[in-house]
């Protein structure tokens, strides 16, 4: 006997329908509640279904709710429908799959899908094979409905189909999907396309297989009318490109000419998918060599891609020159993310290095808020990409083009040449120089421009140019550039301030101290610029202020800067709640400028830093909370005690001794004692920094629970959390320099970790430099301990420490090597060349550690005799024996 519905139920579900669809907040409330009541009765989900697929008489929106009710019930509690359920909704959707309204069609294929996804395609065993039946029907709502639910399943669970679990359906799914590609209908060539797409990327067996009569039947369709089915040829191609570029090798000459055209698609869609395909290319070893001759019909067309369209122009408000005073809605924010410290070496020739296992953040080209990709940035990208294949190779096809484009009358075509300008500015550099002279004041000027989105890409593009323009003697072009950007920092338009701030901050790093002259200058337009703010440019004026702070460095603590900078910064930090995730960007810049302003930060040192202090206490006991109730606490946002963290060591690294008054009054050590325990490894990170800071700027406090803390740095030494291991191995050779003799029990809990760490392949440079470090500081202090082991680190030892700056931290480490070959001369002897190597790499050694490495090396000379020196020195490559014999005589 079917399920027939009752007719009183039946008006109840359909008023509920209706309600459900009301605007007004109470019926929807009262909306939830019922249908919490009626998802007690078990067939309730059978009156939906019923509604969805054999109420024809009822409107198509009422059904289609109906039926994603159904999906959202499904999803939730599938597993709790009676068997008799299930069935007849399983039953309802395939009998109906060919409803007459798309709406409908589309409707059961998600409600399909759904039921597909919850693990049931192994326990519905029919499903496949009845829709792929259903394909044949002449009739073509059956068919296209029948598609619409492959394509989803296909999408859903591309590897589960592909998979022995199911006895590999797509043996016969592809092959069939295959011959729809000759379908009369548009709709189904296309849908045929995109079912076959899922699987190129996982490169499922069948369908290479069927690569060959894949490829050919693409090619058939390639002049398609319809813009779906050349889109999803496009999108095709592109990941044919990456995963089996062999086959489309044979006919790459055509295919490049197909997306030539294509990426000039009427329909932007196309063009964009299109689009893609030159992004791929350019990261195969091939481009260069197929790409070559295409170039110059390639670059014009990417080139014209970069112009705004006229909805972009639209939406930007293009014609809304002043928003300043407009608030900000908080979706306009994106999320941001703290970075934590990460302790670095100085090398040669350059600053610190950022940890390099932290991947930093690429500029994006261009405007975010428009986050959603499209043809503009596409383009831009491909051009990115594309310069640093050809660098400049690519010149040739591009000047003529953007002289003209540069100085057009018409705003939207000059805005696209500066993007161009900025888009190669990486790859092209080198042959950009002779024409930077006269570019550079141009892109100037247009910082002046009435369009505001002229000004903005012209902040954007001069950034790309900051090296070479800090390169010049500071008035050609650093003065000019500097004066218009502050300008532009105060600008009316929302969008020309962002830009120009990060512009600011990409000069401040390149300039460094040259913006010395001019800070008076600087830090009047961006304290102005925090009364005008609104909130989201205030988080990127921070960013500004913190660059500025490392830039400038000590050069900032200077009473006049320092009156004009730290009120409206403790204005602003007194405002803001303990829970509000502003602090996070306030704290970073609040850190950046204790680190700069050293002593200058003292006054305003106490209320900062009790309040990280509580950030980090509040943190740590709502984590405890949680772990106790998880189901009555939130998870804390560990963020608020990693940024606390991370201020407390610019505070104990800017104030050194000055820091010892506020750690005596605080619980800092206990709290730091959790925090080193903690499960995530960015406040471990973060902890092991604070505490190595912590231990050069006042060790009395620290020493205490050196015999706590020792076991838990031990532990940290695991290479699979890079930055946490790198900042514990630094905190262990700060924690020897303190200790002295005395740090010899813990010797054994932490050497063997970091010979091992030494040693190992591809270890990234930071973590080599500072375990070469804290090794050599560690023999320094206990020589008998280590000496010992001399063989097994000193030649990596050696190779990673020649690269950095004369400092503190290589001084000690060196000290430490020479004493241990004083215990144990034996264990240099095989890689004697490694030493000399190194110690050459001083540029000047104080005077008795110079000393030290003259005794090492006469001694060594004596030991060997003079024959043996010679033969032994031949093998010096001629800078190394020059440096030797000039310093140290041999």
């Amino acid at each position: 006997m079917e399920w027939q519905p009752d007719e009183q139920g039946l008006q109840q579900v359909l008023q509920l329908l209706k309600d459900s669809q009301s605007p007004n907040t109470v019926t929807q409330r009262a909306v939830q509640q019922k249908l919490e009541q009626l998802n007690q009765f078990p067939d309730f989900n059978n009156y939906l279904i019923f509604v969805l697929t054999r109420l024809k008489t009822e409107d198509e929106p009422t059904r289609s709710l109906s039926g994603l009710i159904l999906k959202n019930n499904v999803k939730a509690h599938y597993q709790n429908f009676p068997p008799t359920v299930a069935d007849f909704i399983k039953q309802e959707c395939l009998n109906n799959i060919g409803d007459p309204s798309p709406l409908i069609r589309a409707t059961i294929g998600i409600l399909i899908t759904t039921i597909a996804s919850k693990g049931e395609l192994q326990t519905w065993p029919e499903l496949l094979p009845q829709l792929c039946n259903l394909l044949n029907s002449e009739d073509y709502n059956t068919c296209e409905g029948s598609f619409g639910a492959l394509q989803k399943i296909c999408e859903d669970s591309s590897e589960l189909l592909d998979s022995d679990a199911l006895n590999r359906p797509l043996n016969i799914m592809i092959p069939k999907f295959l011959q729809f590609f000759k379908h009369c209908s548009p709709k189904i060539r296309s849908h045929a396309i995109a079912c076959v797409n899922q699987f190129i990327i996982g490169r499922a067996q069948a369908l290479m297989d069927n690569i060959d009569t894949f490829i050919e039947s693409l090619f058939a369709l390639a002049a398609d009318e319809d813009s779906e089915v050349r889109k999803n040829v496009c999108r095709a191609l592109v990941m044919l490109l990456e995963v089996r570029i062999d086959r489309l090798i044979p006919h790459m000459h055509s295919i490049i000419q197909y997306m030539l055209q294509r990426t000039q698609d009427p329909d932007e869609n196309v063009a964009l998918e299109a689009c893609e395909f030159w992004l791929t290319l350019a990261e195969q070893p091939i481009c260069k060599e197929v790409l070559s001759g295409h170039l110059m019909q390639l670059i014009p067309i990417l080139v014209n891609g970069m112009k705004y369209s006229e909805i972009d122009i639209i939406l930007l408000k293009g014609d809304v020159e002043e928003d300043e005073a407009v608030p900000d809605s908080d979706q306009d924010i994106k999320p941001r993310f703290h970075k934590s410290r990460t302790v670095t070496l100085q090398h040669e020739g350059g600053e610190g290095e950022e940890g390099e296992d932290i991947d930093d953040e690429d500029d994006d080209d261009d405007d975010d808020t428009l986050s959603d990709w499209n043809l503009r940035k596409c383009s831009a990208a491909a051009l990115d990409v594309l310069a640093n294949v050809f660098r400049d190779e690519l010149l040739p096809h591009l000047l003529p083009l953007l002289k003209g484009l540069l100085f057009h009358p018409d705003w939207v075509i000059k805005e696209s040449g500066i993007l161009v300008l900025g888009a190669i500015a990486e790859g092209c550099m080198q042959g950009m120089v002779p024409y930077l002279p006269e570019l550079i004041p141009h892109l100037i000027q247009c910082l002046c421009d009435k369009k505001a989105l002229v000004r903005s890409i012209a902040c954007w593009t001069l950034s790309r140019y900051a090296h070479w323009v800090v390169s010049q003697p500071p008035d050609s072009y650093l003065k000019p550039l500097m004066t218009e950007l502050l300008k532009r920092i105060l600008d009316g338009n929302k969008r020309v301030q962002e830009a120009a701030c990060s512009a600011f901050a990409t000069l401040e790093e390149e300039a460094c101290t040259e913006l010395v002259p001019y800070l008076s200058f600087i830090l009047d337009t961006l304290v102005f610029a925090f009364g005008k703010y609104q909130h989201k440019n205030l988080l990127i004026l921070y960013d500004a202020i913190g660059t500025l702070a490392d830039s400038v460095g000590h050069h900032l603590n200077q009473p006049e800067y320092i009156q004009k900078l730290m009120p409206p910064l403790i204005a602003k930090w007194n405002e803001l709640k303990d829970e509000d995730k502003d602090l996070f960007p306030l704290l970073e810049c609040l850190s950046s400028v204790a680190t700069a302003l050293q002593s200058g930060f003292l006054p305003y040192c106490e209320p900062v830093y009790q309040r990280c202090v509580t950030l980090v206490q509040k943190t740590l006991a709502q984590a405890m909370m949680y772990n106790q109730h998880p189901d009555q606490y939130e998870a804390p946002d560990k963020d608020f005690m990693i940024v606390a963290l991370d201020l407390l060591s610019g505070l104990a690294e800017g104030l050194g001794g000055h820091v010892e008054q506020l750690v005596a009054r605080s619980n800092i050590m206990t709290l730091l004692f959790q925090c080193m325990q903690d499960t995530m490894p960015e406040v471990r990170q973060s902890s092991f920094a604070l505490l190595g800071d912590l231990t050069k700027a006042c060790f009395l406090h620290v020493k205490p629970c050196i015999a706590e803390f020792m076991p838990i740095l031990g532990l940290n030494l695991n290479p699979e959390f890079i930055s946490v291991c790198n900042n514990a191995t630094w905190a262990i050779g700060e924690i020897s320099m303190q200790m002295g003799a005395e740090m010899q029990p813990y010797v054994s809990m932490v050497l063997p970790h970091l010979v091992e760490i030494i040693n190992r392949p591809n270890t990234p440079k930071t973590l080599l430099e500072n375990t070469a470090i804290t090794i050599g500081r560690l023999g320094y202090v206990c020589p008998q301990e280590v000496a010992p082991q001399l063989q097994q680190f000193i030649r990596p030892w050696c190779t990673s420490l020649r690269n950095i700056r004369d400092n503190e931290e290589k001084d000690s480490a060196f000290r430490g090597i020479c004493v241990m070959i004083g215990v144990n001369p034996a264990g240099v002897v095989q890689d004697f060349i490694f030493f000399c190597d190194a110690v050459a790499s001083w540029v000047n050694p104080k005077d008795d550690l110079r000393d030290m490495f003259y005794k090492i090396l006469h001694g060594f000379k004596e030991q060997v005799g003079e024959e043996n020196w010679q033969q032994f020195s031949e093998q010096f490559p001629p800078l190394l024996k020059e440096r030797l014999s000039a310093c140290y005589g041999v």
